[in-house]
């Protein structure tokens, strides 16, 4: 079954408006002359050493709060690394994919993903959930963690309530009654938080027009939810003084962090004004479906179990961090292969053969591979690499990798 590959893009800006939120507190403040210098606590932030935030949205269903596991879920959704660059007074914002396949050789996961860590530290006592994923983070980038902030739906629906509501103007109908339930139509809104979380996890339009029927439509509409939050409280800094005690309360009950609140000033002010840049590990090639496959080292069992994961290559993630400090990314697995060195047979599409080809692998053709509904790359025992990088080339997010008896790398495209 094909996968549907969806950038879970709702939490990665909600987890930037809680910075929006911090750097509009800070703003305001210091507009109306009230006093906003760290107190001494928020020296743990040098003025000329970057220093890496871990924010993580929680996708616990019917939780109690930001640290808890719900009625299901508590896992990671999102992870980002917020770089501060003092020196420079650039923000970078790393996004690392939820679904990476990682070695947790410490415990009994089945299907050990980055996300995991959130969701496994939860579950000890006392709960160390973000620690634990703080830890995680550090070794896959190679980059030190120094802080955390959690937050989870609840914390985007509050933000925006705490404003009151934000004008948003809608260009074509929207109906989804299906998954967010939302049925807008053509013309400028003031969204609450219930309907502004509405209108960006939209998935399906029923409404009979071509709006929002793809992921870069969505994230558009994230980005303009995004702005016009941001607008509202930093254009007029008045209004956001008046909201700021009510966005205070909002953050006390929705947002778990280990920064003292000097400390959260410290970084609004410095955000306020900064630079901000994006990075994102990996891309839709490295997300594939694997075969449950024995891998040494990736847990307790030395075994996973089929599923969706994203498998990176940590050559390609050293050098995208390089420029922030990483001192060499890590994930478990053994070193990849270069093309030039794994041999494939190919059974199915010539055009397939030809992108294999410019690849750089050398692929022999096998004939035609009549009935076959889903591309299947087949590694030979204990070549689990070999079976990625082919994956990775192929990139259409939906491959199955699996091991198997065959003498070489042997793909089966339709």
């Amino acid at each position: 079954m094909k996968r549907k590959f969806r950038v879970r893009a709702k939490f990665v800006w909600l987890l930037v408006i809680v910075l929006v939120l911090v750097g509009g507190f800070a703003f305001a403040r210091s507009w109306l002359g009230q006093s906003s210098a760290p107190g001494p606590s928020a020296t743990h932030f040098s003025q000329h050493v970057p220093y890496n935030i871990l924010l993580i949205g929680n996708n616990a269903r019917a939780a109690a709060g930001p640290l808890s596991l719900g009625t299901s879920g508590g896992q990671a959704d999102i992870l980002m690394v917020v770089h501060i660059d003092p020196t420079t007074h650039k923000v970078t914002l790393i996004s690392v994919p939820r679904d990476l396949l990682i070695a947790l050789p410490q415990w009994r996961d089945p299907i050990p993903k980055i996300k995991e860590s959130f969701f496994l530290g939860l579950q000890e006592s006392p709960q160390r959930g973000p620690q634990l994923a703080m830890q995680v983070v550090s070794h896959f980038t190679g980059m030190p963690i120094h802080a955390y902030i959690v937050t989870d739906f609840q914390g985007f629906v509050d933000a925006i309530n705490a404003v009151g509501c934000i004008n948003v103007y809608i260009p074509a109908k929207l109906y989804d009654p299906l998954h967010s339930k939302a049925d807008f139509q053509k013309g400028w809104h003031c969204l609450s938080g219930t309907w502004a979380l509405a209108y960006i996890r939209i998935r399906q339009n029923a409404a009979g027009n071509s709006f929002r029927t793809n992921d870069f439509q969505r994230m558009g509409a994230e980005q303009q939810v995004l702005l016009a939050l941001k607008d509202k409280l930093l254009k007029d800094p008045v209004q956001a003084a008046l909201h700021l005690p009510s966005l205070i309360a909002a953050w006390s009950k929705d947002v778990a962090t280990n920064l003292t609140h000097s400390q959260l000033l410290a970084l609004g002010m410095s955000l306020a004004h900064a630079h901000l840049q994006k990075v994102t590990l990996g891309s839709i090639a490295d997300s594939m479906q694997l075969g449950a496959m024995p891998l040494q080292g990736i847990n307790v069992e030395n075994a996973i179990e089929g599923a969706y994961y994203d498998v990176l290559d940590t050559a390609n993630v050293t050098r995208a961090l390089k420029p922030y400090g990483s001192k060499g990314a890590w994930t478990g697995l053994p070193p990849f292969p270069s093309p030039t060195d794994v041999p494939v047979t190919l059974y199915g599409s010539q055009y397939v053969m030809a992108e294999l080809q410019k690849a750089g692998f050398t692929v022999t053709y096998g004939g035609s591979s009549a009935g076959t509904t889903q591309t299947t790359v087949v590694f030979p025992n204990g070549s689990p690499t070999a079976g990625f990088v082919v994956g990775r080339a192929l990139g259409q997010s939906n491959e199955l990798v699996k091991p198997g008896s065959v003498a070489q790398v042997t793909v089966y495209a339709p």
